[in-house]
């Protein structure tokens, strides 16, 4: 409740007004957003005014009005000579943290995005870092590699992929790889999830990338191909919800991110769309 919560892109203000506003469902209760004569973003449920803003191209409410902290930092999406693309968002009737633990997983790759983020037999997950920046309140995994036999549209032969992640509220966080137009850098990709309800989501893609000859349409085209691959074995995942309680479902060594993920959420005290 606390936390700064998508609704998707500003996009959706188009055209909008208090009269006809852009209304959506955020933690099971109906959202009316518009935008104003002076071009502020006003956002209401029911009777009561809910604290909006509009941040790097999207809108970001928080359902307390008292946010632990501002909006997360995303340098990146300011960076000169990176190409920003929203890739919009995919329904998925999952829990929204099932939705961020599978963005984080590294182990999934060669079976479900086999081709793509991963092919057999190279299915091994070297081991890696993970911190809590407690300054920040975000979790880092660092030092993640990879063998990929096409990272992004852009790739033309495989290549070992380096990983960074970030987790920065328990339903957004951002993917850090490298770029394979420019190997000493990384892109970036933003994870921002709608929970609608505690078992139904809205997961949207943002993108900070390195690639001036991809289409727009080629770009969208391979996330969301992506992101199809992931969803029927979210949906499929019981409980839908995230078990919190230790034990609850095993973890091997390439999951320790995730491990990292459930333990920083229960210390949080979270329960939306948890098993605790």
């Amino acid at each position: 409740m606390d936390d700064w919560l998508t609704v998707g892109p500003s996009t959706r203000l188009t055209g909008r007004s208090s009269t006809n506003p852009y209304r959506t469902k955020l933690l099971s209760s109906d959202v009316d957003v518009w935008r104003d004569g002076q071009g502020k973003v006003v956002a209401r449920c029911g009777d009561s005014t809910l604290m909006v803003q509009d941040a790097y191209g999207y809108l970001w409410i928080c359902p307390s009005g008292k946010p632990t902290k501002t909006i997360f930092s995303f340098p990146e999406y300011a960076e000169p000579g990176r190409r920003i693309v929203d890739c919009d968002g995919i329904g998925v009737a999952v829990s929204g943290l099932r939705m961020v633990e599978n963005f984080l997983d590294m182990g999934h790759f060669p079976y479900v995005h086999a081709h793509y983020l991963g092919e057999v037999p190279q299915t091994e997950v070297a081991a890696y870092e993970v911190n809590v920046d407690e300054s920040a309140g975000e979790i880092w995994a660092t030092n993640c590699r990879f063998y990929q036999p096409k990272t992004s549209k852009s790739a033309t032969t495989g290549l070992d992929v380096q990983y960074r992640y970030r987790v920065m509220q328990p339903m957004s966080a951002i993917l850090y790889k490298t770029a394979f137009p420019r190997p000493g850098e990384m892109d970036a990709i933003g994870l921002f999830v709608q929970p609608h309800d505690e078992e139904s989501i809205t997961a949207y893609c943002l993108l900070a990338y390195y690639d001036d000859t991809t289409t727009e349409t080629d770009l969208l085209s391979f996330q969301h191909t992506i992101f199809g691959q992931d969803k029927p074995i979210l949906e499929n995942q019981r409980p839908k919800r995230m078990p919190l309680q230790p034990g609850s479902e095993v973890p091997t060594r390439c999951d320790a991110m995730s491990v990292a993920y459930r333990r920083w959420l229960k210390a949080r005290g979270t329960s939306y769309g948890a098993v605790r």
